[in-house]
């Protein structure tokens, strides 16, 4: 099966090698050269333009930052509506906002072209080894045709609903992921600075109800000061916008998430964008006058 992937960044490159792994037929396509290079000299075929894969591809992934990225590569000019047939499937694993995946998908339907938005949960770490976490949004049928595609990349896929309810899930997912990492970072701050050692405190709660796989992943990050990023601030302050637009749209106010935001974006300005959203940790430090270490 020929497999169109546009979209080769953090998660992008480690999913689409994993495909390769498996022996799907690649059609790649991203900005960066040297990341085309390394997965051409895998085996996969670049091309270059959307237009192109999509004449090629039955199936089309995109794993791109945000709702306009996605928007201009499949509505766009050589977008993937232009070289799609009717019957081929858009698979878009960005996260991005559900009212944009379903404009997207009203667009595409009057062309006999479905989309699932399927956006995806872990990290690098997790698309790395393959273990992410997908939930999709779409035609139910499609979804059961690619779920093993899916599978691929992923430990978990579980079909949500209807076009947009996968990016309802990621924003419902990315609400307690950023509660989690600053009430990790509350917590451990507060052991550094009552003179406890935090990483005991860590060990000692983490086999309990406080216990998460978000406080496995970022606890130690914290305490090692490794902020590369796995997922960037820059990029949960952009899921955490759509939280909200989404939220105020339904009539859902969200005053943890809002913190939460107002927090990344203080980070923000002192230059940590580009960091793992593990460095919300130095928001609190600089409350606490204090750096938290092992």
């Amino acid at each position: 099966m020929k497999v169109g992937f546009i979209g080769l960044g953090i998660m992008g490159k480690p999913m689409a090698k994993n495909l390769i792994k498996a022996g799907y037929q690649l059609v790649i396509l991203d900005r960066n050269k040297k990341t085309t290079d390394e997965l051409t000299a895998l085996g996969a075929q670049a091309e270059i333009s959307n237009k192109d894969i999509a004449s090629e591809c039955e199936v089309v992934i995109t794993m791109l930052p945000n709702s306009p990225n996605v928007k201009e590569v499949v509505l766009g000019e050589n977008g993937i509506i232009e070289g799609a047939k009717p019957g081929t499937v858009i698979i878009d694993m960005s996260s991005i906002s559900p009212l944009c995946s379903r404009e997207i998908y009203a667009a595409l339907k009057e062309k006999g072209i479905e989309l699932l938005d399927a956006p995806v949960s872990g990290g690098e770490p997790k698309a790395i080894d393959g273990t992410l976490s997908v939930m999709v949004g779409g035609n139910e049928q499609a979804f059961d045709k690619y779920y093993d595609l899916l599978k691929t990349m992923a430990s978990s896929v579980v079909y949500i609903g209807e076009s947009g309810a996968g990016n309802i899930a990621k924003l419902c997912n990315q609400i307690v992921v950023a509660i989690n990492i600053a009430a990790v970072s509350e917590a451990l701050v507060l052991a550094k600075k009552a003179g406890v050692d935090p990483d005991l405190v860590y060990q000692a709660i983490r086999g309990g109800l406080a216990g998460s796989t978000v406080m496995d992943a970022k606890a130690p990050m914290m305490m090692d000061r490794n902020f590369d990023p796995g997922f960037r601030i820059d990029l949960h302050i952009k899921d955490l916008t759509n939280v909200l637009e989404t939220s105020h749209g339904v009539g859902v106010p969200l005053p943890l998430a809002a913190q939460v935001m107002e927090i990344m974006q203080a980070i923000k300005q002192d230059g940590c964008g580009v960091e793992d959203h593990s460095s919300i940790v130095k928001y609190y430090e600089k409350l606490a006058n204090i750096e938290l270490t092992r």
